[in-house]
């Protein structure tokens, strides 16, 4: 077991061992991100409005 400063000591060189992304990378993964969770809600309610249209239509409650 280390003691809090040999810990702390480790902490930083681990952390100055990463690959952080660049401004650019973040960027774009984030309007990809948003991109694909704007696609997913669209098709998930078009499949949600599909249903309920196909349900009313089976009960005899249509519209």
């Amino acid at each position: 077991m280390a003691n809090p400063l040999q810990f702390l000591q480790q902490v930083r060189s681990e952390v100055g061992k990463v690959t952080w992304p660049s401004r650019r990378e973040v960027v774009l993964t984030t309007v990809m991100v948003l991109l694909m969770a704007a696609l997913t809600a669209t098709f998930f309610a078009l499949v949600d409005m599909l249903i309920q249209f196909g349900l009313q239509m089976i009960l005899g409650q249509a519209l």
